[in-house]
Order: C-alpha cells, then sequence, then structure tokens
C-alpha cells in the first residue's frame, strides 16, 4: 500500500497545475455520436475548417479543441460510413462550447468516396494512427470466411506479424512473441483465456464488439504488463434510441445480440451464444467428445449528466468436455473437464474541466478449470481484482498528456493429485504501476508521444523496473508518412502450456523474475490511391529472461513437505520453466482497401526468431514452434452485382438484396521440428528388441521444416433487406481446396525378426469442412 501512495503523491501535482490553469482563448469539448443508436464513435476526426486545429475521439468518443483564437469557424466532423457534419460556430475569449455531435449513416459500402479539397484523405487517418497498430471493425471480421462463424482472433491472424500456431488453436503469435504475451481486455478488464476448446471460437463474440484496438509493439506507456501486443475489445453500449436485435444459427452454434434503451439516460447490450456438438456431431460420430461451451455478455451504460456516465459490464464463459476413451466399453476410463473465465468492470467517465478528460475503472477477472480423470485431478485458478485511472489533459492543441495509476491484486492456486504425489502451489501477488505519456505536435509535420511507466511487482520477491517508451510520426507528403518508436517492456505472467488442456498461469517469484523485452520499429505509410492504404513496418525485439514449460522439470523438481501416507508434495514452482533470452526481427506489408464493391487486404510478412535457452540445445540459438519464415495473407469481399456494374460501366446501386462473395487465402512456410538422430535400445536382455525398450534421441532442437501451409477459405452470402429486418444465409467453406496441411509427424515402428522397421507418418490438420448458417438483423 505504501507503493500506491507514492505513486499517488507522484501524480497529485498534476490536479493542481491542470486546476491553476486558465484559458485565455475559447476552446470547444463534447462527444460524437452515432445518430441511429447513441452509440459513440471511436477515432472521428473534429476539426475547425481551413485550419490546422482539430482533435479525435478517444475511446469514449470524447474530443476537446482548446485554445481557439477568437473568431468565426466552421466546425467539421468526419467518420467513414457516415455524412459530413458541419457546424458554424463564434468563438470568443475564455468561452467554453459544449457540443455533441450525433452524425447520419452513410451507405459507403458499395460507392466510393469523392476525395475533395476539405475531405478527410486515408492519409490523415493513417497519420493519426499509432505505429504498429490495426484498425478493424466489425464489419471486416464478419465478411472473412472462418470456420464456423466469424471470430475476431481468427481474422486478426491474417494481419501481417500475427500468426496462428494451427487449425486448432486461435491463439495469437505476435511478431516472434508467444500467447501469454498478448494482454486481452474486454471492457477493461483481464482476460486470461480468450479462446474456447478446439480454438475454433474465441471469447470475444463479434456481434456485441464496437471497437477492437490492436497494436503489435511499440505502444503507449498506458499499457503495460506484457511484451508483445495489446488487444483491447470494446462491446456495444446498446441501442439508445430503440429496441434492436439479431442472431445467428449455423450447424455446429447459435448466438443473439439484443439492444435496448434505459429510459432517456441509459442503454443496455447483451450477447449470448452455445454450441450443441454434445446434441449433433457427438451423437453420429464416436470420435466426436461430448463437449459445449457457452458465454455470454452483459453491458450496461448510464449518463448520470453531461460530466458523468456509468459503465457497467460483465462477462462469462463456460466449457465443458467429457470423453469416453472406448465408446464401446462400459468400464472405459472417461475424462471430466470444464473451465471458463468470468470478468466484470465499473467505469465511471468525469469530465473535470473542458481540457482534463478521465476514466476510473475497477475490474475483476477469475479463470478456473476443474480436471477429473481415473488416476489424477487438477484444479487451476487464478483471481485478479484491480482498480485503474486514466486521464488526459488537453494543455493546448499541440501538447497533451495523459497519466494514470493501477493498483492489481493477483490471487491464484494450482493443486495437482497423481499416484504417487501432489502439487500444491498457491500465490499470491500485486502489481502497481503508474505512468505518463506526453503528445507534442510542434507543427502538422511532426507528432511525438514519449511516456515513462513504472513497474512494482511484489510476490515472493519485489521487483522494480522504469519503462521508457518514445515513438515519432513525421508527415513526408500529404500521402505519406514515416513512423518510429522505441520502447521497453515487462512482463510477470507466465503460462505453461498444454497440448489439449488448458494452460496454467503462474506469475514472477523468488525463483524467476520478470521478463522484459526491447521494441524498435520503423515504419512507412502511403496513400497510393482512393481509399487504398500501404503499409510497410521492420522490427527488431531482444528478449531477457524469457521462460520456456521444462517437460521434464518433474526429474529435477524437490518435495517442499510430505503427506501422512508419506507421498511428497511439491509446493513451489522452482524447475517448472527453463530460462533464457532470445530475438526476432521481420518486414511487414500491408495493402488494404476498406471501401468500395471490393474490399479486403493482402499481406506479407516475413520474419525470424530464435531463442537460446539455459541448458537447451547445447546452449545453442534455436527457432522455437512458432517461428515462420514467410507467410502471405488474402482477404477480399466481394459485392457481386455492384462489381458486374461496375464492369459495365455503370453506377453502382445500394441494393435491397446482394450477393457477396468472400475469400481467404494463406500461405506460410513450415513450421520446425526436432526430428530423431538414432535410437538406443532399453531391454532386461541382450541382444533382445521389445517395442518398449526403444527410445528416440533427438538432434539439434528444431532442425527440420514441415512442408508449407497452404489454404483457400470461400464464402457466399445472400442478404436481403425487409422493411423492419435484414434476412442473409450464408454458406462457409474452410480449406475449400481438402489441403493436407501437417499438423506434427509420427513415427510407426514394427519389429520382426528382431529387425526394426519404421515409417514416418504425418498427422494432418482440418480437411474441407462446409457450414451452413443464417444471420438474422432485426
Amino acid at each position: 500500500m505504501k507503493n500506491f501512495i507514492r505513486i499517488v503523491l507522484l501524480f497529485l501535482p498534476l490536479f493542481t497545475f491542470t486546476n491553476a490553469m486558465t484559458a485565455p482563448f475559447g476552446s470547444i469539448n463534447g462527444y460524437v455520436y452515432d445518430k441511429s443508436d447513441g452509440e459513440c464513435l471511436i477515432g472521428a476526426n473534429v476539426f475547425l475548417q481551413g485550419t490546422n486545429i482539430g482533435s479525435g475521439t478517444n475511446l469514449n468518443g470524447y474530443f476537446s479543441i482548446p485554445k481557439i483564437p477568437a473568431g468565426q469557424y466552421t466546425l467539421v466532423c468526419h467518420y467513414i460510413g457516415y455524412k459530413k457534419y458541419t457546424y458554424d460556430l463564434k468563438i470568443t475569449p475564455n468561452s467554453t462550447l459544449k457540443l455533441d455531435i450525433f452524425l447520419d449513416m452513410e451507405a459507403v459500402q458499395a460507392q466510393e468516396i469523392v476525395v475533395t479539397a476539405d475531405s478527410v484523405r486515408t492519409s490523415k487517418k493513417l497519420f493519426n494512427k499509432s505505429i504498429s497498430q490495426i484498425d478493424i471493425g466489425p464489419r471486416q471480421i464478419k465478411q472473412a470466411p472462418q470456420v464456423v462463424e466469424s471470430d475476431l482472433l481468427r481474422s486478426l491472424q491474417t494481419l501481417p506479424g500475427i500468426l496462428p500456431i494451427s487449425d486448432f488453436s486461435s491463439e495469437l503469435y505476435v511478431r516472434g512473441g508467444t500467447p501469454d504475451q498478448n494482454l486481452y481486455l474486454i471492457d477493461g478488464a483481464d482476460v486470461y483465456n480468450p479462446e474456447h476448446f478446439f480454438g475454433l471460437f474465441s471469447t470475444f463474440n463479434t456481434d456485441a464488439i464496437k471497437n477492437v484496438e490492436i497494436s503489435k509493439g511499440g505502444f503507449g506507456a498506458e499499457y503495460g504488463g506484457r511484451l508483445s501486443s495489446i488487444l483491447h475489445v470494446t462491446n456495444l453500449d446498446g441501442n439508445r434510441e430503440e429496441f434492436e436485435g439479431n442472431a445467428s444459427v449455423s450447424f455446429l452454434s447459435a448466438r443473439t445480440t439484443l439492444q435496448m434503451p434505459i429510459g432517456k439516460k441509459g442503454s443496455i447490450s447483451g450477447s449470448f451464444r452455445r454450441t450443441y456438438f454434445d446434441q449433433t456431431l457427438a451423437k453420429f460420430i464416436d470420435e466426436i467428445p461430448d463437449y459445449y461451451f457457452y458465454d455470454g455478455h452483459v453491458k450496461a451504460f448510464f449518463e448520470i449528466d453531461p460530466n458523468n456516465k456509468l459503465t457497467i459490464s460483465t462477462y462469462i464463459g463456460r466449457d465443458d468436455l467429457d470423453f469416453k476413451f472406448d465408446s464401446d466399453s462400459d468400464n472405459s476410463e472417461t475424462m471430466d473437464y470444464d473451465w471458463g473465465n468470468s470478468t466484470a468492470s465499473v467505469r465511471w467517465t468525469h469530465i473535470f474541466s473542458p481540457r482534463l478528460f478521465s476514466n476510473f475503472w475497477v475490474t475483476g477477472s477469475a479463470f478456473r478449470s476443474d480436471f477429473g480423470f481415473e488416476l489424477a485431478s487438477e484444479k487451476n485458478e487464478i483471481n485478479d481484482i484491480t482498480f485503474k485511472s486514466d486521464l488526459e489533459f488537453y494543455a493546448t492543441n499541440e501538447l497533451s498528456t495523459k497519466f494514470g495509476i493501477e493498483y492489481k491484486h493477483l490471487d491464484g492456486f494450482l493443486k495437482q493429485e497423481f499416484p504417487g504425489g501432489l502439487v500444491d502451489v498457491s500465490s499470491q501477488a500485486k502489481h502497481i504501476a503508474g505512468y505518463m505519456q506526453t503528445n507534442w505536435r510542434p507543427n502538422p509535420l511532426w507528432d511525438i508521444n514519449a511516456g515513462l511507466r513504472l513497474n512494482i511487482f511484489s510476490a515472493a520477491k519485489t521487483y522494480y523496473n522504469l519503462a521508457p517508451r518514445i515513438s515519432a510520426k513525421y508527415r513526408l507528403s500529404e500521402t505519406m508518412n514515416l513512423k518510429a518508436a522505441f520502447g521497453t517492456y515487462n512482463q510477470y505472467l507466465f503460462k505453461i502450456p498444454r497440448t489439449f488442456i488448458v494452460d496454467i498461469w503462474t506469475t514472477a517469484d523468488e525463483y524467476y523474475k520478470g521478463a522484459k523485452a526491447n521494441h524498435y520499429i520503423l515504419g512507412f505509410q502511403k496513400e497510393i490511391a482512393k481509399n487504398i492504404e500501404f503499409e510497410v513496418e521492420t522490427y527488431y525485439k531482444d528478449y531477457k529472461n524469457i521462460y520456456s514449460y521444462d517437460y521434464f522439470f518433474y526429474a529435477d523438481l524437490e518435495p517442499t513437505k510430505f503427506t501422512d501416507a508419506g507421498e511428497p508434495v511439491y509446493g513451489t514452482t522452482k524447475g517448472i520453466f527453463d530460462t533464457g533470452m532470445g530475438h526476432s526481427y521481420g518486414l511487414e506489408f500491408l495493402l488494404r482497401k476498406d471501401i468500395g464493391c471490393v474490399t479486403g487486404w493482402m499481406s506479407y510478412s516475413l520474419g525470424k526468431t530464435k531463442y537460446k535457452l539455459e541448458d537447451v540445445n547445447n546452449n545453442r540459438y534455436f527457432p522455437p514452434r512458432h517461428d515462420r519464415a514467410s507467410t502471405i495473407n488474402l482477404v477480399g469481399n466481394i459485392d457481386i452485382k455492384n462489381s458486374i456494374r461496375k464492369l459495365k460501366g455503370k453506377a453502382v446501386k445500394n441494393d435491397k438484396s446482394k450477393w457477396r462473395l468472400g475469400i481467404g487465402f494463406v500461405y506460410a512456410s513450415g513450421q520446425p521440428l526436432t526430428t530423431t538422430s538414432s535410437l538406443y535400445v532399453t531391454a532386461p536382455l541382450p541382444d533382445q528388441l521389445y517395442d518398449d525398450g526403444l527410445n528416440l534421441y533427438p538432434t539439434t532442437r528444431n532442425n527440420f521444416r514441415l512442408p508449407a501451409y497452404m489454404r483457400l477459405d470461400l464464402s457466399l452470402t445472400y442478404e436481403k433487406k425487409y422493411t423492419n429486418w435484414t434476412l442473409a444465409p450464408y454458406l462457409q467453406v474452410f480449406n475449400a481446396g481438402n489441403r493436407k496441411n501437417v499438423w506434427y509427424i509420427t513415427y510407426d515402428r514394427e519389429i520382426k525378426d528382431d529387425m526394426l522397421y519404421q515409417e514416418i507418418e504425418t498427422v494432418n490438420m482440418f480437411p474441407i469442412l462446409p457450414t451452413l448458417g443464417v444471420n438474422i438483423n432485426f
């Protein structure tokens, strides 16, 4: 608590400073909303026409334009997909204008936007975006071909620098980092297990998403606790004007999202989803386990008064798996396994003054898993309670500051019972952080961010770390930008990966101190045509104190005590991880078009990752399993009718019915794996071969590459608009070419006449998977 008070005192002078300042000129502040449903719009551009004075809306839809010289102006607001808003106003000295802007939607999916002198060009949007940040909305996510249904994490895997490990996982490997190095947030609350079983679904229901903010590196001081990336999902506040809903049904899942106003001052939204593998495929195919999951999200929004807003959000998800190893035998062993996430957040948004905007959060997150088997059982749980504040001060049009504090209490345990022993590890930890970040725009060509984050992590041992961050943007021309960033990042949570069982989280302690990474990034952006973006980024990351799970840790594990029956009890994390260092570097290209009859993106990633772990691979560098040299992605969505019209030279139309074709293609070079160099025998009798006495001796770690991965996905959707509702049946085909992509290899061996015969067999990923479904919006 003393450390927490110190950080509060560190930032207290800022409050005094902001209250003491006066505004010699006039100012404008307010929110930007969607007029149809009252949702705030994130990233809208608000500026005074004919000047360089302006601002963008933050994650709450709030904007502030301070220190405006007195005079007559025309205020302009732009947001893609909405009609341009203009408002004539007069600024007088020391005046403050509170202006809430409501934008009307405009059909732009089929029509090209004509760029005029006062339009916000794609290049302006690119310049405003932070380095290594990707903006992707619900529309792009839903239009990309998927396995069963639209999924956020699988859509992100088609972007440069973000890779999957296999078809069976939606986890993200960002620029050489591992999944536990990504920070996942839902409405400000941490999510510790972002995917459901088999990796077909993530915990993020795309129907409930309003905004997705993902940073692949170089992110600012307001975020911490992870080495690689930030994924912050903001869900819908709810329609404040009228009842609205949508539903979707396919062979394997069903989901619905409902929204409605609460009086005149609030709204509520709810999203619910369930799979029914257990009621469909499992009834007819013995190999399919009895499995299902459900999840739900509810969010309520209240506008208490013009300066105070309250948001309450909660999510709960559960997976349930019952598996019988031999379905034909009444005495077969069975496995019972269930796990899930729960999150909750309360956010108070307060405007202290037109130039001082704030968010205060209380969040909670819990992850638990319960595994039962005849010979063993396991219980794992992690609980997270967090208090945090984020404040933004708009000093001038050229200078603004963000600052905040965070207090996180972590409580977790792991209990495993197995023949001959017991693992019983529990831990408590506190993570206290404070940050300050300043944005300086000395002229229209430069935009500079500099920040500092202080981390204090206390478990069995206390660690102190300072993490500086700096980034800069330079406008080379009206259509070209140059960006660069450097940052230091610290992480104190680590994950023990398992193949089919949910991963286990553990924290830094007296045996493992926090991991550290430095990011070096350089980027170039260009608007090469109307609404077509081109981006290139190169990066280098070095890692220190990274940890890899030691699959043979039992050999060195020492018990901390013994049970009354004399069985050993293991109560510490000592020996679980191999410790080491590493680096990754790469080059990424992205060509993207978001408006028109044909939309989508093409990306190429060239990357290399190397680890060096103590007492592994003779202490030499090796590529980890997720390393891929080259990856190509193509994602396209075609409005068939209007594309044909354009080819014929005719005008496009906003039809009440339309056909959409979705295309997804990926090529990736093969992943590394370790092969065998020799075989040795352990047998009770000399000169006798026994199959259970044969042992494979590995070669250099990950010295061999699997064949290249390639996949084509297709989707066809027919959308019909009626007076008050829309019907959209669809066909999705995953792996349309039925390519046999290799997951891993096994060795099939047979002994005949004291001779060993051995063959390599491949285990493949998903074959062709067609899915039928229907989406209904009302």
